[in-house]
């Protein structure tokens, strides 16, 4: 790297961020009402003072409203940021919303990757120069990577099964036994673990840019500091998070995501991103000036129209971005394009997602443009776009999202699973319409059960263990007095509160567990649960753990052994999904009948053909699917009443019915091994109570075993 002072050139206005060539970096910012531009280079990422500090004269180095430069003999590895001027008096502030600061160092918006070793959180707040405790970006040299191939998967969304994971979280514990824990790499480590469990993609809480000093409060219970563990925070857009490189200062950002993307491609594996386009870091008037708030205010975000000095808040979160006005549509779109394009990322999900439907007036558009440039992007076509059509403000679009390709978080199939299995009565008829792929919420806007992403448990409230294992939140440790957090569950802690001693108590508990992940799997849509669920990860009761970085939101590795009986239930229960294409269909049931006079779907109560839709007391529920193109035929049956109950069995030509799963039976045997399902004679079947059999057809003169087992009549 040549020593500074560097030479300087004229620069191009594209492309936008730090980008090297042979000789040297061309840089460009956008900024409509900037008045001042200052480029500072550093020469390591720790160093207090920039080494040179370039202004942009605005008759050679902006063209429009891009300020750009080009630095002779700069390299790769170069750390830089920017200051930023412009009107700034407390008019411009109340009529126009400028907050243009020239005491504050600012991120690159378009940086790949940024280090914040010197970071101070508060002296971002106040108006004072932060130049010795600001974060820095690093110019990174994309080209040159070895991909060896590797293209983004496309694997359809009907035969998709998410795990939803935190970077850190998941192998950060001691348990863990990786050399890297807690960083992309580590996730490489454990690879063979996903693969054997079955999962076709795992969705990262955010993995942009964030800070995880933003929460600066202790642990109230043992005073520890408290973080920004989820990232729901984003600082910077295009860069990964410094927190999972092993190599930030060396600005390796972007080739250690490739090689998980790359890693996980070859295990057959999708990786989907979790990305946060409803507000940023920078938070309300009293937040800090780190990147868009010193560049543009005006521009990216939503103003208070009384007085531009404040936020509107859509988002929960303090400010909110102003995702449908050109610049920043643009900034959006060119951002998930290139984690697709230079990333070969395969999906992403859209936290709060019904912001990006707001217009710069903050109301709902019916073809807002952002969504629509997704939806249409032809670099994004095969692309996973996965939304929470919701926001904080009370917009709630669940089945009218708009565009088509966009699927959802469906929390309609999560409440009423969680009601449903926890014992409420009169929900057979809802509960039928979830399991079917929710047609009464997609079907009337064109849309298809691929569009209703199905989940129990996510990061955002309880694991699957302690929702069977707590009836209330217990937060105490964040903080905030217990009153963070949702209050309603719908969780049962099957009669006592958290961990229990007795047997009967944690036998009842897995059943529960097994009751919710067979139903999950036997449902349209596609599936999505939490890392963890699998071996009973818990919480200890905690539903918003977004501030611990701990033990209490870590993958505890040893569980895998403690609840190897678990982890084989789930195990299997995905390879069955898999087996049968009747459970994951591109389209609604529609009562097509099969080769052998079966329907795709018949629905049934503990009587055949009689469901109890209007029964207030109803708590069980059977259906019969047909299976076509050789797929066996399947009869599910779900008690969760508390005692056992008979249910009929129908009768099917030629056909024998035989135990796949029954979740009342101990392990091994309430799951079988492919071939090794088990024959069930009679004309019903005794479900015992909270539990859930499914039986498969064979032909009658396939060998299988007769079953005298219990609940056999």
């Amino acid at each position: 790297m040549a020593a500074p002072p560097y030479e300087i050139g004229p620069g191009l206005p594209r492309p936008l961020g730090a980008f090297p060539d042979e000789h040297g970096v061309n840089f460009s910012l956008f900024s409509r009402h900037a008045t001042a531009v200052d480029l500072l280079l550093f020469g390591q990422h720790d160093r207090p003072e920039p080494i040179q500090v370039i202004p942009l004269d605005p008759t050679i180095n902006k063209t429009f409203f891009f300020w750009h430069v080009y630095v002779k003999g700069a390299r790769p590895g170069l750390h830089y940021a920017y200051r930023v001027d412009g009107p700034n008096g407390p008019d411009e502030l109340r009529q126009y919303g400028h907050r243009f600061n020239p005491n504050k160092v600012l991120l690159d918006p378009y940086a790949l990757g940024n280090t914040n070793v010197l970071w101070d959180r508060v002296s971002a707040c106040g108006p004072e120069d932060n130049m010795t405790t600001a974060m820095r970006s690093v110019v990174i040299d994309i080209s040159g990577y070895d991909w060896e191939g590797d293209r983004p998967l496309n694997r359809p969304m009907s035969e998709t099964i998410i795990y939803e994971m935190h970077v850190r979280g998941f192998t950060k514990s001691p348990s863990s036994g990786c050399r890297h824990s807690g960083t992309f790499a580590g996730i490489i480590e454990k690879i063979p673990y996903l693969r054997e469990l079955g999962v076709t993609a795992i969705e990262l809480l955010p993995i942009f840019e964030f800070d995880e000093k933003e929460i600066m409060r202790c642990n109230p219970i043992d005073g520890t500091p408290l973080v920004n563990l989820w990232g729901y925070s984003t600082v910077s857009f295009f860069a990964p998070q410094s927190w999972y490189c092993m190599s930030p200062e060396e600005g390796r950002h972007i080739n250690e995501f490739r090689d998980l993307v790359k890693a996980l491609h070859k295990a057959g594996i999708e990786v989907i991103l979790d990305v946060v386009f409803n507000h940023t870091s920078e938070g309300d008037h009293q937040g800090p000036i780190v990147c868009f708030k010193g560049i543009d205010n005006s521009i990216y975000y939503h103003l208070s129209p009384q007085d531009k000095q404040y936020y509107v808040d859509y988002s929960g979160c303090g400010n909110t971005v102003n995702c449908n006005h050109p610049i920043v549509e643009k900034y959006i779109v060119n951002c998930l394009e290139f984690w697709v394009r230079e990333m070969h990322v395969d999906g992403f999900r859209f936290d709060e997602g019904s912001i990006l439907s707001r217009g710069e007036d903050g109301m709902p558009m019916a073809y807002p443009p952002v969504v629509w440039q997704i939806e249409l992007s032809g670099v994004l076509a095969n692309t996973k776009i996965i939304t929470e059509a919701w926001d904080a403000a009370g917009l709630y679009q669940i089945g009218y999202f708009p565009g088509y390709r966009w699927a959802e978080w469906n929390g309609k199939y999560r409440d009423d699973l969680r009601r449903f299995v926890r014992g409420d009565h009169g929900l057979v008829g809802i509960v039928a319409s979830r399991i079917a792929g929710s047609a009464d919420v997609y079907q009337s806007t064109g849309h298809l059960p691929i569009n209703s992403i199905n989940f129990i448990t996510c990061h955002d409230g309880f694991t699957l263990n302690d929702l069977v294992s707590y009836n209330s939140k217990h937060n105490e440790a964040n903080g905030e007095g217990n009153r963070d957090g949702v209050d309603e569950n719908w969780s049962w802690n099957c009669g006592v509160e958290g961990p229990a001693s007795d047997p009967a108590v944690e036998t009842l508990r897995e059943r529960q567990i097994k009751n919710f992940f067979a139903i999950l799997m036997l449902s349209q849509g596609c599936p999505m649960f939490v890392a963890g669920d699998e071996v009973r990860r818990t919480q200890r009761g905690n539903n918003n753990a977004y501030c611990q970085d701990n033990a209490v939101s870590w993958f505890d590795w040893t569980l895998v052994d403690t609840h190897r009986d678990v982890f084989r239930f789930f195990t299997q229960m995905i390879a069955f999904r898999k087996r049968h294409p009747i459970l994951h269909r591109n389209r609604f049931l529609t009562g097509e009948l099969n080769p052998r006079g079966i329907p795709d779907i018949t629905w049934h109560g503990c009587t055949l053909n009689r469901p109890g839709w209007d029964d207030p007391n109803a708590r069980a529920l059977a259906c019969t699917m047909g299976g076509f193109e050789g797929d066996a035929d399947l009869h599910v049956m779900l008690n969760m009443y508390w005692s056992p109950l008979d249910f009929e069995i129908p009768m099917v030509d030629g056909r024998r019915w035989c135990r796949a799963v029954d979740t009342a039976l101990p392990p091994p045997i309430d799951i079988a091994e492919p071939g090794q399902e088990v024959e069930v004679s009679g004309q019903t079947y005794t479900v015992q109570g909270r539990s859930v059999v499914v039986l498969i057809s064979k032909n009658r003169y396939h060998n299988v075993t007769l079953s005298a087992a219990k609940g056999l009549k």
